[in-house]
């Protein structure tokens, strides 16, 4: 009976939350459709009237679509008890859930994390974008790095200059002779390199100023307030400014210039004829400018190398922006957003637990009534002739003739109640029995038995 009652109360508790969850399914299917038109609208291009009309009626397919799957689902899985068809059932389950993933799904995730998903993307672009100004700004500082040296160069030969002026500190002789004009020629030389680079420094400072403003309005962009595509466009422009700069900041390198006139150095050295006033002048004159030419041929050479290794650096290539819908940046940076995709996810697929209770709870209903099956579908006629046919297996008393003292006195035998106890499967005559008359002693007409 415990067994009975178990089944009959879990059989009304499935049909009393059945319309609960008609309600439920109901619910998460218009909530599905509900995101489903916001992560669509952001997909399709045209008309406002367009747009509006063909993301109604995807959201609207989509919601019908999941109500009736589900509803498929919890009344056919519930009921099937074989195991491979189960499976299948299962099978087809897990299809379903893979195609509302597919048509819905992504699309919730776009509505609840799109614009998050968008701000991620222009963040990761403006690092971008910072990476590659800072590498232009430090290929444009490279030449600079050249600076000392030819200003170290020129001062060498500016002192020897004066040293032989003032003192013949190369010739033995003073005064202001062809080496004196040489020397003074590699001196004016290396200190017009010197200032072309130091020029050069103000030209990249500024525009490396102008790049940093244009971060500066691209931050703002990324973490203000208002809608994303606004602020997306506007960040667009500042890219493209911004790649401006880049642009300018490696033209304006001084390295190649400084490797050209390194090389005029010592191409293009010319000496001027020794005008000393005696043989020995001149050739000791002579001597003295050929070590000038040794020595700016070594500097040339120097400066080159050096101007080659900046030059060997690799060219920086801005990256390229590209703009994204709120869908392409939410599966781009699915990983960032994985509480939003549970979120929609949970959406659609919520009503697999839903299937998988009811799955139990059908099945401890038949468990537990297997054993009542027969009482459960027992009819009054079929229980009555099993009553008859109890009676008749059992074994008849033959009367025996016995006789008795005249004397004697009978005492009548009051008639055997005989008491079947049957089993009610319903109502409240569980306990009832049937208990036969006994017409076989009594005459019409004797009245009650007496005992």
């Amino acid at each position: 009976m415990q067994l009975k009652s178990n089944a009959s109360g879990l059989a009304e508790t499935v049909k009393g939350v059945e319309t609960m969850t008609r309600f439920a399914l109901a619910v998460l299917a218009l909530a599905s459709g509900v995101y489903t038109y916001l992560g669509v609208r952001g997909l399709l291009d045209g008309s406002a009237t367009f747009v509006f009309f063909a993301s109604v009626t995807y959201s609207v397919a989509v919601s019908v679509a999941i109500y009736a799957f589900w509803t498929f689902m919890l009344r056919f899985v519930p009921l099937i008890r074989e195991g491979s068809k189960r499976a299948g059932m299962f099978v087809v389950m897990g299809l379903g859930c893979l195609f509302i993933l597919a048509m819905s799904s992504w699309l919730n995730a776009a509505a609840l994390a799109g614009s998050a998903a968008l701000e991620q993307h222009l963040a990761v672009t403006l690092e971008g974008y910072v990476s590659d100004l800072d590498e232009a700004h430090g290929n444009a500082l490279a030449a600079q790095s050249l600076l000392p040296d030819v200003q170290r160069a020129a001062e060498r030969f500016a002192r020897l200059a004066d040293g032989e002026r003032e003192s013949g500190a190369l010739t033995g002789t003073t005064g202001s002779g062809s080496v004196v004009q040489l020397l003074s020629q590699m001196s004016a030389q290396m200190s017009e390199l010197a200032l072309t680079i130091t020029s050069s420094r103000d030209e990249v400072a500024v525009l490396f100023d102008s790049g940093s403003a244009h971060l500066a309005t691209m931050r703002e962009l990324v973490s203000g307030a208002g809608a994303i595509e606004p602020r997306a466009d506007a960040f667009s422009a500042e890219v493209v400014q911004l790649s401006a700069v880049i642009a300018g900041l490696q033209e304006t390198s001084v390295a190649p210039s400084v490797k050209r006139a390194a090389a005029d150095l010592s191409l293009g050295f010319i000496a001027p004829a020794a005008d000393g006033g005696s043989v020995d002048l001149v050739s000791r004159q002579d001597a003295v400018m050929a070590s000038v030419r040794e020595s700016v041929a070594a500097q040339s050479t120097a400066l080159t190398s050096a101007a080659d290794e900046i030059l060997s650096q690799p060219r920086v290539e801005p990256q390229r922006f590209v703009p994204l819908s709120s869908a392409e940046a939410v599966l781009r940076y699915w990983s960032d957003f994985i509480p939003s995709w549970a979120g929609a996810m949970s959406l659609d697929l919520l009503p697999v637990v839903l299937v998988l209770v009811l799955m139990i709870a059908h099945d401890a209903m038949r468990r537990e009534a297997s054993d009542m099956e027969e009482a459960e579908s027992i009819t009054a006629a079929e229980m009555m002739r099993a009553v008859a046919m109890f009676k008749q297996m059992q074994p008849e008393v033959v009367p025996v003739a016995v006789a008795l003292p005249a004397a004697a006195v009978v005492e009548p035998v009051p008639p055997v109640s005989t008491e079947v106890e049957i089993d009610m499967p319903y109502g409240n005559v569980a306990d009832a029995t049937i208990t036969p008359i006994d017409v076989g002693q009594r005459k019409r007409g004797d009245g009650p038995l007496r005992s």
